[in-house]
C-alpha cells in the first residue's frame, strides 16, 4: 500500500488513536474505475482489493479490510485481537453509494481470526465470514483468517509449456479425486485428514505411476459440511483448511506440475448454502442471491442461487474463477451444475418459475455470466480449459461465444455415460439387441467437445461400485470392466475416471472413510490397476487416439454388421495416416478365432494392446502375435485381416 498522502486520506496528525494498538481510519484501495467496473459486473480482480490484506499505512503495519454490504448500517471487524468486541473496530462506508465498507487496523498480523459484525436491514445483527477471505478456520469453527499469498513457485517449465498439455489436441485422461477420502491417516476416523504435504507425497507419485495426464479435485474451496463433498461452499477464495494453509495447497499444485500433471478444480457458481456465517442474507437482505425465490432457491440442494443479474455478484463470481488460475496456477475448472444455471424451470413445475422477458425458460443473465466468465478465462489464460457439467441438449456449450456458444472448452458427455453403463450392465447374451445404444454416441458426438465421465456420481447412493455394475461371475466382472475401460480410452474425447475405479473398488464411495487399498493384495485388483495404467500409456503414446479427438476426421466405424456376435470395430485416425489404430471389441465371452476384418490402405498391422492379457488377470490364451493380411482389392487398397478375438475383450492394432 502506498504511504504517500493522497486527497481523502487522513494525515498522520489527523489519526485518532483509541490506544496504541487500535487506530482506525478511513483509507481506500478503490479507484472510481474499480467502483464502476464492480457495479457493472466487469471487475474480474476483486481479490486484489476486497477482503483482508496486509498493508502499511503512515508507517503502521496492519491489515486493511473491505467488504460489500449495501444495506448495512454498521460494520465492525471483530476477533481475538479485540476480544470479539462488536463495536471497537468499525469500518467506514464509502460515500459513493457503492455499498463498500472499509478500514485499516494497525498492529494486526498474519493468522488473526476475524469476522464482520453487521447491522443489517431492519436492524438485523449478525456475524459473517469474509466473502473474499484467503484462509478460513477449520470447521466447525467459521471465522476467516488474515493471511498472505506469497509463494516461491517452482513450476516455470510447466507454466511455459502447458499449452501443449492442455490443448484440445493433447491426450486428456483425468483422475477425479476427493482429497479427504482418497487416503486417510485413519480410515475409520472421519476427522482424520492428511495434510497437503502428506497428500503431495502419496497422491502425486500415484497419479504419475498411473500415467493420468490431469487430476481433477472435487471442490477444495472452503465448505462447512463434509457431507456436501465441497459442493456447498462458503470460501470462494480459500482452499479448505482441513489439510493445511493456502501455501500447502500451492505446494500440491506445484508438485503435480513438476511431474507434468495438470490440475483441474471443481468450481460451483450455481448455488451456495444458508450457513449463518456465509453469503446468505449477507447484510440482512438478499445480497448475493435472487430475492425472488422462484429464481433464488434451489429445490434440489436446499441452497440459494446467485443473482447473476447483479453486477457486483457477477464481478464476484468471475473474480473467484479467475483467482484460482492467477494465484494457484491451476490448469482448468470444471463448472458444476451448469444445467441448473441455464434453465429457469430446472427442477421446477408449472407455477414454480416465471418465464424470461422473451417468454422462454433460459436464465438470460446466467447465460451472459457464463459467456463472460469463459471469455475472461480464455483471454487471460489461453493455455487452460473450462469444462461444463451440463446434462441437457443445450446447444453450443463448448462452442466459442463468437459462434453463439457458451464458450466452454469441453463438456461432460452424460449421454455417453448413461448409455455405456446401461449397455455393460446387460448380460452379454442380450447385448446383440442393444447395439444401437452402444453406437449412438457417435451420432451426436461432433455437437460438442466431449469429455467421457465415469465420475463420483456413478458410485454412490445405491448405484454400486463400478465393478459390481458388471454382469457375470468374478472373472467376467473384471473382464467386462477392462473391456469397458478399453472402449472408453479408445473412444474420441477426454476421459475421466473416479478414484478407486482404476483398481475395482468393491464398496460404494464413502466420503467418511477412504478407498479399499487393501484390495491391491489380490491379483484381480492389482492387475486391473495395471490395465488402466497401460491404457493411459496407450492413450499418451498413440497420436491417433487424441490428435483429432474433437473432429470428424478422428473416428471411423469399420464394422457394425455383426450384431449377433456383438463384435464391433472402429478406426481412430490422427494427423499421420501411418499411425492409425484399429479397435476391435468382443462384447461376449465367446472366443472368435479367424475373425475377418476388412480395412483400407494398410496391409500390415500389429497388436499393441489386449485387455485379456495375463498381466491384466485375463486368460492370455487368445492373442495376435502375427496378423495375417490378404489383399481383396489392390486398386482400392482393401485388405482383409485374420484375427483372433479373446472373450469379453478389446484388442488394439497399429
Amino acid at each position: 500500500m502506498n504511504e504517500t498522502w493522497k486527497p481523502g486520506m487522513p494525515r498522520y496528525e489527523d489519526v485518532h488513536f483509541v490506544d496504541s494498538t487500535k487506530p482506525v481510519w478511513n483509507y481506500s484501495l478503490f479507484t472510481e474505475e474499480d467502483i464502476q467496473n464492480f457495479q457493472q459486473g466487469t471487475h474480474y480482480r476483486l481479490y486484489e482489493i476486497f477482503g483482508s490484506r496486509p498493508a502499511t499505512v503512515l508507517g503502521k503495519q496492519g491489515y486493511y479490510f473491505a467488504v460489500w454490504a449495501p444495506n448495512a448500517t454498521f460494520i465492525a471487524v471483530k476477533g481475538n485481537f479485540n476480544d470479539w468486541n462488536n463495536e471497537s473496530h468499525p469500518l467506514y462506508v464509502r460515500q459513493d453509494n457503492s455499498g463498500i465498507w472499509e478500514g485499516f487496523v494497525p498492529g494486526l498480523a498474519k493468522g488473526e481470526v476475524y469476522k464482520y459484525h453487521i447491522h443489517g436491514y431492519k436492524g438485523r445483527k449478525q456475524d459473517k465470514g469474509d466473502p473474499f477471505a484467503w484462509f478460513w478456520e477449520k470447521r466447525p469453527d467459521t471465522a476467516s483468517i488474515t493471511w498472505e499469498l506469497g509463494f516461491g513457485w517452482n513450476d516455470a517449465d510447466w507454466m511455459q509449456n502447458r499449452k501443449q498439455h492442455n490443448s484440445l489436441e493433447a491426450p486428456w485422461s483425468v483422475y477425479e479425486v476427493h482429497l479427504a477420502s482418497w487416503m486417510r491417516p485413519d480410515r475409520n476416523d472421519e476427522e482424520s485428514y492428511a495434510t497437503y504435504e502428506a497428500i503431495k507425497e502419496k497422491l502425486v507419485p500415484y497419479v504419475k505411476e498411473m500415467k493420468f495426464t490431469h487430476v481433477e479435485l472435487m471442490p477444495v474451496m472452503e465448505h462447512p459440511f463434509d457431507g456436501s463433498w465441497g459442493y456447498q461452499g462458503t470460501g470462494y477464495f480459500s482452499p479448505t483448511s482441513r489439510f493445511g494453509d493456502p501455501q500447502g495447497f500451492m505446494s500440491l499444485v506445484e508438485a503435480f506440475h513438476q511431474e507434468e500433471i495438470g490440475v483441474i478444480l471443481d468450481w460451483v457458481p450455481s448455488h451456495f448454502p444458508y450457513d449463518a456465517h456465509g453469503l446468505f442474507m449477507f447484510d440482512g437482505t438478499h445480497t448475493y442471491e435472487y430475492a425472488d425465490m422462484r429464481k433464488g432457491f434451489h429445490p434440489d440442494w436446499n441452497s440459494y442461487i446467485f443473482n447473476y443479474k447483479r453486477g457486483e455478484v457477477k464481478s464476484f463470481l468471475i473474480s473467484a474463477a479467475r483467482y484460482w488460475f492467477d494465484k494457484y496456477h491451476v490448469d482448468g475448472i470444471r463448472v458444476d451444475a451448469v444445467s441448473s444455471m441455464l434453465k429457469l424451470n430446472y427442477s421446477r413445475t408449472t407455477g414454480q418459475w416465471e418465464p424470461n422477458e422473451y417468454g422462454g425458460d433460459g436464465n438470460i443473465e446466467a447465460i451472459a455470466f457464463i459467456k463472460d466468465m469463459n471469455e475472461t478465462i480464455f483471454r487471460d489464460f489461453p493455455d487452460v480449459q473450462t469444462i461444463a457439467e451440463e446434462a441437457t441438449d443445450w446447444p453450443g456449450v463448448s462452442k466459442p461465444t463468437f459462434e453463439g456458444g457458451l464458450g466452454f472448452g469441453m463438456k461432460w458427455m452424460m449421454g455417453w455415460m448413461h448409455d455405456t453403463l446401461d449397455y455393460f450392465k446387460m448380460d452379454p447374451v442380450y447385448r446383440k439387441y442393444h447395439q444401437d445404444k452402444f453406437s449412438f454416441s457417435m451420432m451426436y458426438y461432433y455437437d460438442e467437445n466431449f469429455m467421457l465421465p465415469l465420475s463420483h456420481d456413478e458410485v454412490v447412493h445405491g448405484k454400486s461400485p463400478m465393478l459390481y455394475k458388471m454382469p457375470g461371475d468374478e472373472w467376467q466382472k473384471f473382464a467386462n470392466l477392462r473391456l469397458m475401460y478399453s472402449y472408453m480410452f479408445t473412444h474420441p474425447g477426454g476421459k475421466l475416471l473416479f478414484m478407486g475405479d482404476e483398481f475395482g473398488q468393491t464398496n460404494e464411495w464413502n466420503y467418511q472413510s477412504d478407498l479399499d487399498w487393501h484390495l491391491l493384495q489380490y491379483n484381480a485388483h492389482r492387475m486391473l490397476k495395471k490395465c488402466v495404467s497401460d491404457l493411459n500409456d496407450l492413450l499418451r503414446s498413440e497420436p491417433a487416439l487424441y490428435e483429432n479427438q474433437f473432429n470428424m476426421y478422428g473416428f471411423e466405424w469399420v464394422d457394425l454388421s455383426h450384431r449377433a456376435e456383438s463384435v464391433m470395430v472402429y478406426r481412430r485416425k490422427g494427423k499421420d495416416p501411418e499411425k492409425d489404430v484399429l479397435v476391435v471389441l468382443n462384447m461376449t465371452p465367446v472366443v472368435h478365432n479367424d475373425w475377418k476384418v476388412k480395412v483400407y490402405n494398410k496391409a500390415s498391422w500389429k497388436e499393441i494392446f489386449n485387455s485379456d492379457a495375463r498381466a491384466y488377470w485375463g486368460t492370455g490364451d487368445v492373442y495376435n502375435p502375427d496378423i495375417q493380411s490378404y489383399t481383396l482389392d489392390e486398386e482400392e487398397n482393401l485388405y482383409e485381416l485374420n484375427l483372433h478375438l479373446p472373450p469379453l475383450a478389446a484388442i488394439v492394432l497399429r
